[in-house]
C-alpha cells in the first residue's frame, strides 16, 4: 500500500498540533545525535516550541558551540569587511573621476578652459558644439512655427467674430430704420386726418349777402 504524502502546511488542530511537534521534534534530536556519532560531527540544536517551552540537544558543551558560532561569526564579518571597504572606495573613486569628467566637458562647451585640449580634441569640441547648435536652431524654428500657427488661428477666430458683430449691427441698423420710417408714417397720417377735420368744423361758405 502506497504511504499517502503529507501536505507540509500549518496544523489548524491544537491538539494534533502538538503531538506532531513532540514527534518531529525527538525525529530531528535523534537524527542530530546521528548525524554527530556517525560523522563526529559537533551539532547544537534549540527549539522553541509555540508556547515557548525551550528544548534543546549538543553533542557536547552548548555554551562551548554557541562561543564557537559566534567567534565564526565575527571572524567572517572581519574578513569581509575590508573588501567591501576596497569595493565602496572604487566605487566613490570612479564616480568622483566621472563627475571631474563631465564638469570639464562642460566647461570646454561653455568656450572655457580650451588651452588644455589640442587640434584634434577642439575640432570634435567644435563638431559638438556645432551638433548642438543645430539643434537648438531647429527646436527655435518649431517652436516659431508653432507660435505663429497659434497667432493665425487666434486671428482667423478674431475676423470671423468681427464678422458675426458687423452683420448683427447692420441688421439692427434696418430694423431701427423701418421703424423709424414706420412712425413717420403714421404722423403723416395723423396730421392729414387732423386737417380735414378742422376743414370739415370750419363756418360755412355764404353767398351774396
Amino acid at each position: 500500500m502506497v504511504r499517502q504524502k503529507i501536505q507540509i502546511k500549518k496544523i489548524d488542530n491544537l491538539t494534533a498540533r502538538q503531538v506532531t511537534f513532540s514527534k518531529r521534534r525527538r525525529g530531528v534530536f535523534k537524527k542530530a545525535q546521528e548525524l554527530s556519532t556517525l560523522c563526529d560531527a559537533e551539532i547544537a540544536l534549540i527549539v522553541f516550541s509555540a508556547t515557548g517551552k525551550l528544548f534543546h540537544y549538543s553533542s557536547s558543551s552548548m555554551m562551548q558551540l554557541i562561543e564557537r558560532h559566534r567567534g565564526q561569526a565575527e571572524n567572517s564579518d572581519k574578513l569581509g569587511q575590508p573588501s567591501f571597504q576596497l569595493l565602496e572606495n572604487n566605487g566613490y573613486g570612479m564616480l568622483s573621476k566621472v563627475l571631474m569628467d563631465k564638469t570639464r566637458e562642460l566647461r570646454q562647451l561653455k568656450g572655457e578652459d580650451l588651452h588644455e585640449l589640442d587640434m584634434d580634441e577642439l575640432i570634435r569640441l567644435e563638431k559638438t558644439v556645432m551638433g548642438g547648435l543645430n539643434h537648438v536652431v531647429e527646436a527655435k524654428n518649431d517652436k516659431f512655427l508653432k507660435e505663429i500657427s497659434l497667432l493665425r488661428k487666434k486671428e482667423s477666430e478674431l475676423m470671423e467674430e468681427n464678422a458675426k458683430l458687423k452683420q448683427l449691427a447692420e441688421k439692427f441698423e434696418v430694423t431701427g430704420n423701418g421703424t423709424e420710417q414706420s412712425n413717420s408714417s403714421e404722423c403723416i397720417t395723423n396730421i392729414s386726418h387732423g386737417s380735414d377735420t378742422s376743414l370739415r368744423l370750419g363756418l360755412p361758405f355764404t353767398f351774396g349777402r
